[in-house]
């Protein structure tokens, strides 16, 4: 990693964040738009994102990294890999790409503006400082996530934690140094981060996984078999990783529309994968059948069912309720129990970011983003030269950000063609007397996050272009082929339909 100074500057594109959205977008501006001038600008010291934050015990992916991984770059080892070799692949992107020159790390965005007049966007941003430092550009590529990396979401209604005599923390704010081992460990949660930390911390603890309602898993041996097979006949990378993709993404859309059309069905074969290393004899009542239906909430994934193998060798003691109040030593349920702990992990998710919470104006006006309606998930009305980055749920983020990058690229690259310094999106004649909804449909996806902090979104349009339908089968269709000249494009301020005359004033 390269150090840079506090350094502001103009450039044709800002990217903001170095995490895995930010890092596979600066590859694509390089490598579709090579002649534009661009800088990253990251709050950390280093890149990665949520894979820098995260130090809890045996973090990894809960996607499978042939798709996690990006289109452009082979990945070569087991499907589920730990933080650590996610951050070595970034870092080999990096280097390979010599993006590293580009970024600006440790500069906090403190405001956002973009002003018509002069077609460009101002970002005023904090070095560590203390230093303001002035970025401006003409389109920005908004890459920082979705959620709070500093403060992770604890539910106010817990009483006593204070009570409590031993170590209590949050998975995101997990220290490295912490000494657990023969300690007793109570994981409150039971969602992907608990499916991750709970198996870890078995293998030198006593582990207690206390959640308030069950959650369903995935379990599978770490391995791709065909991405096995292909090398041992000698197909090259490259090759392997392009065909293993579009096996993964096919199953994945089979179990998508399975999950809605057979949820009992899927419920049954996730339940067989599970007892393939909890035993036959493994009961599923009532710690692991939950209220929803699958993929209703993320489907957390156990490889090689690490979760499973320990909960039936003992390892894991599994309680189902939910809290009456700390105590000194531990966890009062409503159902009377006493769980004692040395240390109690919440794995309780996190705050909503919207747009890294940074000030935003256009024209002087302040944007409240509740207040605008998405163009696909990406762009918003009112907001000229934007696009955010939001992958998708139930498939891998970063195939979203492979395909935002190809769309970004193609606009930038249209709007040169041209000669234009300016776009936004708008509601189109067929619009009017469209519904104006929340973000996102709660049969969809409901997981607690998003519906803490919905009102905090952009909303949706009754229209599809105008939401985020969350289904990577329908948009690596639509998205290639949006006419960029349709009319929810206006570009310079005109519509592609006003009359010459309106136009020229």
């Amino acid at each position: 990693m390269s150090e840079h100074a506090a350094s502001g500057g103009d450039f044709d594109v800002l990217i903001v964040g170095a995490g895995i959205s930010g890092i596979g977008s600066a590859w694509h501006l390089q490598e579709q738009c090579p002649g534009k001038t661009y800088a990253v600008i990251e709050s950390k010291d280093t890149f990665g994102g949520t894979w820098e934050t995260h130090k809890y015990p045996g973090v990894r992916s809960d996607s499978d990294l042939y798709t996690f991984g990006y289109r452009f770059k082979p990945w070569v080892g087991a499907p589920i890999a730990s933080a650590q070799a996610i951050l070595d692949y970034m870092g080999e992107v990096i280097e390979e790409g010599g993006i590293d020159q580009h970024i600006r790390y440790g500069h906090t965005i403190t405001s956002a503006k973009w002003d018509s007049a002069s077609n460009r966007w101002t970002l005023e941003a904090r070095t560590k400082g203390g230093e303001t430092v002035i970025f401006t550009a003409n389109f920005l590529w908004m890459c920082q996530g979705y959620y709070d990396h500093q403060v992770p979401y604890i539910p106010k209604e817990w009483q006593g934690v204070s009570d409590f005599k031993g170590l209590f923390v949050h998975a995101q704010l997990w220290d490295p140094a912490t000494d657990w081992e023969g300690k007793r460990v109570l994981v409150i949660g039971s969602g992907a981060t608990a499916a991750t930390v709970v198996p870890a911390f078995a293998e030198k603890a006593q582990v207690t996984m206390l959640q308030r309602s069950p959650t369903y898993f995935y379990c599978h041996p770490n391995q791709n078999e065909l991405a096995d097979r292909l090398r041992q006949i000698g197909i090259d990378e490259p090759t392997i990783h392009r065909v293993v993709r579009a096996q993964i993404m096919h199953d994945q859309a089979l179990m998508d529309k399975r999950c809605v059309e057979e949820p009992d069905v899927v419920f049954e074969e996730l339940k067989m994968a599970a007892r393939a290393y909890a035993g036959e004899d493994f009961a599923f009542e009532p710690h692991f059948t939950p209220r929803y239906r699958p993929w209703q909430q993320r489907l957390a994934f156990c490889p090689d069912g690490d979760l499973f193998r320990a909960a039936s060798e003992g390892k894991v003691k599994v309680v189902t309720d939910t809290i009456d109040r700390f105590t000194e030593t531990g966890v009062l349920t409503k159902g009377g129990e006493l769980l004692e702990a040395d240390i109690i992990v919440a794995c309780t998710g996190f705050h909503l970011k919207v747009l890294g919470d940074i000030p935003f104006e256009v024209d002087g006006k302040a944007v409240n983003w509740g207040d605008t309606v998405t163009y696909r998930g990406m762009m918003f009305t009112g907001v000229p030269n934007m696009v955010w980055v939001f992958g998708y749920f139930r498939a891998s983020w970063t195939l979203r950000v492979d395909m935002l990058g190809d769309f970004v690229c193609r606009l930038i690259n249209h709007m040169d063609e041209k000669g234009v310094r300016k776009v936004e999106v708008a509601f189109r004649d067929e619009d009017a007397g469209m519904d104006v909804l929340p973000w996102i449909e709660e049969d969809n996806f409901n997981p607690g996050y998003l519906m803490r902090d919905m009102d905090k979104l952009p909303r949706r349009g009754g229209n599809e272009v105008w939401r985020h339908n969350q289904s990577y089968w329908l948009e690596r269709e639509a998205i290639p082929a949006i006419d960029l000249d349709g009319q929810e494009f206006v570009y310079d301020g005109v519509r592609r339909d006003a009359p010459l005359a309106e136009a020229a004033e």
